[in-house]
C-alpha cells in the first residue's frame, strides 16, 4: 500500500464516521428528544464533509474543478451557519 492509498482510506473512514454521527445523532434527538437539535448542527456537519471532500477529490488526482466545486460547497454552508447564528 502506498501512502496516498493509505491517506485516502483515512480520509474515507473519517468521512463515513461523520455521516454514521449524524445518523445517530439524528435518531437520538427524534427517539429521545436530547442532545443537539440536528438543524443546530448540520450546516456546520455539511460544511466539514465539504472540506473532506475536497481533500479526497484531490487524493483521487480529479480535474481541479471538482475541488473547486467541494471547496465551494464547504463556503456555501459555512456562510449559511455563521448567517443562521447571526440573526440570534
Amino acid at each position: 500500500m502506498q501512502l496516498s492509498e493509505g491517506v485516502v482510506l483515512v480520509v474515507d473512514a473519517v468521512i463515513a464516521l461523520t455521516v454514521v454521527e449524524m445518523i445517530v445523532l439524528v435518531v437520538l434527538y427524534r427517539l429521545k428528544g436530547r442532545g443537539v437539535a440536528p438543524s443546530e448542527i448540520l450546516l456546520n456537519v455539511l460544511s466539514g464533509l465539504s472540506l473532506m471532500m475536497a481533500l479526497r477529490i484531490a487524493l483521487s488526482d480529479l480535474p481541479l474543478i471538482f475541488i473547486m466545486g467541494a471547496l465551494l460547497l464547504a463556503g456555501i454552508f459555512h456562510g449559511l451557519d455563521l448567517l443562521r447564528r447571526w440573526r440570534r
